[in-house]
């Protein structure tokens, strides 16, 4: 039986480190959602802009969250030394970490930058494609700066300092929005430049990250000490085969799950120009959503790591079901939101009919699969905290490339439903995927409780 009692320390503890991760994901979506409504506005009645930077930012996300992806693992790692206070190995995990992981932004770059001539072949229109590769070279040049960033603000995150991620994120979005006012509508005697502009804005901001996040490590004596020796000759191929076990499978699970979400877009894209922007418009509010799952989940990996590193298991049962719980309530109410406002928000995008009245046809549909997403999310980030990551890779594998793909598609071309049938592949995706995650973390808590981990 529910007692909230028995809860209240976990919701707390959860929310504590949440909150402010919560604010760092919106943050960060928030910089696509700045591009978006600024570009959409700059448009007008033209849906090109928007539809440009809602193809260059579908196609950047996808190696984006592969090389953002495999930086999450340290925090997993971070959070079970922690526990046990190892500084020594924890300092080994960070020095190897920054060298890795910032070598790794380069060459995601390079990749990014190797898909151009590609873009011509995904069925976008042209004069959307034109317009999108500008935006997307500036995007794929902030690569090497997130991983930069990612790389203390994961170290942060795993010995449960999640605010001052918090600060820096907001403080570079107040800068992305006035660097977006200068550089698209060519304010302070700077050229118009449109989408392009938008894409300027999000790489300065970027590269302030690192910048300030840096310096506040460096101010304090306490995390300053963990890069103390750092030099490239302190290089352990044992800790970076440790940092690509973690890594490597989160950046696949969440490869997999970007895929679906950029196939779809790609798709829409062989729907028309209206479709790709009513998308745009509907993805940017289910990722707003989405920022805060995954903040949740980000805090039940803190949370889960910490129990997991002190070998409580009743401490880990207790947290994970309180984070369960957080995510029902939140993408309940999420879902509500969605349908009761599905008329209204896409009008603060764009001024176009066609894009509002699909969009909000788009935006109901989303509210259907918030439940599933929301416990498919957390179940992952209890799985990376007890470090049991190498099942979600063939579990994304089965439910958005086996499943989500080929439904959306057979929904949407097949039976003709359009961009309404692409969008409810995505229930059939996370519905599976929760589910079987789920199974597979009450199989690891048999295990444990029987002695076997």
């Amino acid at each position: 039986m529910y007692r909230f009692s028995t809860y209240k320390r976990q919701y707390k503890a959860n929310l504590k480190l949440a909150l402010p991760v919560v604010m760092t994901q919106l943050g960060q979506i928030l910089v696509q959602v700045a591009d978006n409504v600024m570009v959409g506005r700059y448009g007008g009645d033209d849906p090109t802009p928007l539809a440009a930077t809602s193809f260059g930012g579908s196609v950047f996300f996808i190696l984006f969250i592969a090389g953002v992806g495999i930086a999450l693992g340290l925090t997993p790692l971070i959070g079970e030394l922690y526990a046990q206070g190892d500084r020594c190995k924890s300092s080994q995990y960070l020095q190897n970490g920054l060298m890795f992981y910032t070598l790794l932004g380069f060459l995601v770059c390079g990749l990014q930058l190797a898909v151009i001539p590609l873009m011509y072949h995904m069925g976008q229109p042209v004069e959307v494609v034109d317009m999108a590769i500008p935006y997307y070279k500036l995007l794929a040049y902030s690569m090497p700066f997130i991983m930069l960033f990612f790389t203390f603000k994961q170290f942060l995150e795993g010995v449960g300092n999640t605010r001052v991620e918090m600060v820096v994120v907001i403080l570079c979005n107040l800068m992305n929005v006035g660097l977006n006012w200068i550089f698209i509508y060519g304010h302070l005697g700077f050229e118009e430049l449109g989408a392009t502009g938008a894409g300027l804005g999000t790489l300065g901001s970027r590269i302030a990250m690192p910048i300030m996040i840096i310096g506040y490590f460096y101010k304090k004596q306490k995390y300053r000490a963990y890069l103390q020796g750092f030099s490239p000759r302190n290089y352990s191929v044992k800790t970076i085969r440790t940092l690509l076990r973690m890594g490597l499978p989160i950046s696949l699970q969440m490869f997999l799950e970007a895929s679906a979400f950029v196939g779809t877009s790609i798709m829409m894209g062989w729907l028309s120009k209206t479709a790709i922007s009513a998308n745009q418009i509907a993805m940017t509010l289910g990722n707003c959503a989405f920022m805060i799952v995954t903040s949740i989940g980000a805090a039940t990996t803190i949370r889960i790591s910490h129990c997991y590193g002190a070998r409580s298991l009743k401490e880990l049962t207790l947290a994970a079901k309180a984070s369960y719980h957080l995510v029902i309530a939140w993408n309940l109410f999420a879902a509500i939101t969605f349908i009761s406002l599905c008329n209204v928000i896409p009008t603060f995008f764009t001024t176009n009919a066609e894009v509002i009245d699909l969009a909000s046809k788009l935006i109901l549909l989303i509210a259907v699969y918030q439940l599933a997403d929301g416990i498919q999310n957390v179940s992952v980030g209890i799985l990376r905290g007890i470090q049991d990551v190498k099942i979600i890779m063939p579990i994304a594998f089965l439910s958005y490339i086996v499943f989500n793909l080929p439904v959306g598609y057979l929904l949407g071309f097949t039976l003709g439903m359009g961009a309404q049938g692409l969008i409810l592949g995505f229930t059939v995706g996370l519905t599976t995927a929760a589910v079987l995650l789920i199974v597979r973390y009450r199989r690891d808590i048999r295990r444990w409780k029987a002695g076997i981990r």
